[in-house]
């Protein structure tokens, strides 16, 4: 049973309701709300379904027109006839279409009843005509044996050693070619007369000379390649021997960069006391003004290459003509060259496969059925929408503004915690002292929780960060529950008033189900402000596996019905990676996080905003 049908514009104007129009109940929830935000303006809707509740929903749209149709029924029900029933609406409600209309419950309603039946008939005898053919009888194979196949037993028998005589009706001087195991063939006389050794026929000549009665001896060949094998083995331990090899050690020595020696001092632990009481040397915390702080400007005069559209057909006047007209409708054949050539560069700059093939389609599916502008062509006319499409995904749909976030919880008296999480080898300590760094240039006080209880060094490694930045540290060393160390860190920072915790954890990756349970239980029991994923801007597909994963243990290992998914994305060695953004939108657009940090460089300095538009231009590039 059908649900609803519902009839709106892109801009979200409802045209027509099947519920309003017929009186029907309205549905449980917001099905088609979440729709629109999770694929319409999540560039997938070139996806087949989309499931909410207990509700399934498919979609066409009318991009000339800029209508969308929606049917929505229930899961369970496996409707034949909705695919047929949209394809349907679309045509006769362009029909009657008007823009300056909002309302068609008086001259649609009657118009959708028919076509309702009509699919549904259309349906129901498919259903019929596939249940006739499945359930028609097989016909019985027949046994007998042909001339064909009489011919061939009796050329077998022949090559069997027994004499046989064919029983077709050629006649006797005719040949008959037996196929061999090669796939060449030998003609032999149909006297069937026997043959006690025949050479072997390869590729047409025969593996042997003229006197040579038996086959080839395999087993001479195998003891030829044997004594080479050990001949080519003394000649190389005798080798071995006259060389000695040089073992000589040569002594580390300093890497110098431009032919100039460094002073600058690199070592920053302290001999004197492994614990950071009496600390003989301060370093300076001010290293400048960090990255975050600064606007990063971007020329748009800079000019674009166009996406080849693949061979020309046409001559040069009746293409001017063409473009001139501006009346072509878009069809999916027309778009592909171009949308193939688009596939290509994302995944040149490191945009994962999957997620290439499913933009492609989502804009394939908005621009298919579009009126072609005059003086436009098809691969520019596919580039706006790809460019389009990848703001979309990429501008953050709520607010990323940390800063607020950590005084509005300074007015509640709490502190901000934010848990750093990610796979080994990111850098989630690095760019954790680099977060630490810039709140403290806003004059917030900062605790950092060493939650990082497995990996040998960390605790260490953090309490160096917190020396040089002159800040406080929570740990309790090593072998403990990081989800109680998190817990007495954040009560200690209330005690001290501190306005925002900092927790590291343990690199963990995504299929390590005991380190992902330990992980949940610390978010679940401390409820964090915001959990940040760090990861690598150099991978390209594993970005999906990686915070797919991540989301979903996350979510089965919760103890609650709401569990805590990943809020935010830090992009690490994002200076190493020249025009290799991909992953900045690969992890976007699986998660549906957006990225909050980029981390740019070695010092405290080194962290930045996600330019969008930069982004987005070096990826069309």
């Amino acid at each position: 049973m059908l649900e609803e049908l519902l009839i709106f514009t892109r801009g979200g104007l409802i045209l027509w309701s099947s519920c309003r129009a017929l009186g029907a109940a309205a549905l449980k929830g917001s099905p088609i709300d979440a729709l629109i935000r999770s694929c319409l303006l999540e560039e997938r809707s070139a996806d087949a379904s989309f499931s909410q509740d207990n509700y399934a929903l498919k979609w066409t749209f009318h991009n000339d027109l800029g209508l969308v149709f929606v049917a929505v029924y229930q899961k369970i029900l496996h409707l034949l006839y909705v695919d047929d029933l949209l394809a349907a609406v679309r045509k006769e409600f362009a029909q009657i279409y008007d823009p300056k209309r909002t309302s068609y419950d008086e001259d649609f309603t009657d118009i959708f009843r028919q076509l309702h039946l009509e699919a549904e008939a259309r349906a129901e005898e498919m259903k019929k005509s596939k249940q006739a053919v499945s359930s028609r009888p097989l016909p019985a194979v027949s046994h007998k044996t042909g001339p064909k196949a009489r011919g061939t037993d009796s050329r077998g028998a022949a090559n069997k050693g027994g004499s046989a005589k064919d029983d077709s009706d050629g006649d006797s001087g005719k040949e008959h070619h037996s196929a061999l195991a090669n796939g060449t063939f030998k003609a032999t006389q149909e006297n069937g007369a026997r043959k006690d050794a025949r050479p072997v026929v390869v590729k047409g000549k025969e593996n042997g000379g003229p006197n040579d009665n038996g086959a080839f001896d395999v087993t001479k060949l195998q003891r030829l390649r044997k004594t080479d094998k050990k001949n080519a083995g003394a000649d190389n331990a005798a080798t071995k021997k006259l060389i000695k090899p040089d073992t000589k050690k040569k002594g580390k020595q300093d890497r110098v960069w431009d032919d100039k020696p460094s002073n600058k001092k690199l070592d920053f632990t302290d001999p004197a006391d492994e614990r950071g009481d009496e600390v003989t040397d301060h370093v300076a915390v001010n290293q400048g003004e960090s990255m975050m702080d600064k606007d990063e400007n971007l020329s748009s005069d800079s000019e674009e290459e166009e996406v080849e559209d693949g061979p020309k057909k046409k001559g040069w006047f009746s293409s001017m003509f063409q473009s001139i007209a501006g009346n072509n409708v878009l069809e999916k054949s027309d778009l592909q060259p171009a949308l193939k050539a688009l596939k290509d560069r994302l995944m040149t700059k490191n945009v994962a496969e999957e997620i290439a093939e499913k933009l492609c389609e989502s804009v394939a599916a908005s621009l298919e059925g579009k009126k072609l502008g005059s003086f436009t062509r098809i691969s520019s006319t596919v580039q706006t929408a790809m460019e389009e499409a990848l703001l979309r995904i990429l501008t953050p749909r709520r607010s990323i503004d940390i800063l607020r976030d950590v005084h509005a919880a300074k007015e509640r008296g709490t502190p901000y915690v934010i848990v750093f999480v990610g796979v080994n080898g990111v850098g989630k300590s690095t760019n954790l002292a680099k977060v630490a760094y810039w709140l403290l240039q806003h004059n917030l006080s900062v605790t950092l929780a060493a939650c990082d209880t497995f990996r040998s060094g960390a605790v260490e490694q953090l309490r160096t960060h917190a020396r040089r930045l002159q800040i406080p540290i929570f740990e309790k060393g090593y072998e403990k529950d990081p989800a109680v160390v998190a817990r007495e860190a954040i009560q200690e920072a209330s005690r001290n008033k501190s306005d925002v915790v900092l927790v590291d954890t343990a690199g963990r990756m995504q299929d390590n189900e005991p380190l992902m349970r330990a992980l949940s239980k610390l978010i679940n029991l401390n409820s964090p402000d915001l959990v940040l994923f760090v990861g690598e801007a150099l991978v390209g597909n594993d970005a999906v596996d990686q915070l797919t994963k991540f989301n979903q243990k996350l979510a089965d290992l919760s103890a609650v019905p709401s569990a805590r998914l990943i809020d935010g994305i830090l992009l690490t060695k994002f200076d190493t990676i020249d025009d290799k953004v991909g992953a900045a939108l690969s992890m976007v657009y699986i998660s549906g996080a957006p990225v909050m940090f980029v981390g740019c460089g070695q010092s405290y300095t080194d962290l930045k905003k996600l330019n969008v538009k930069s982004i987005v231009k070096t990826l069309l590039k």
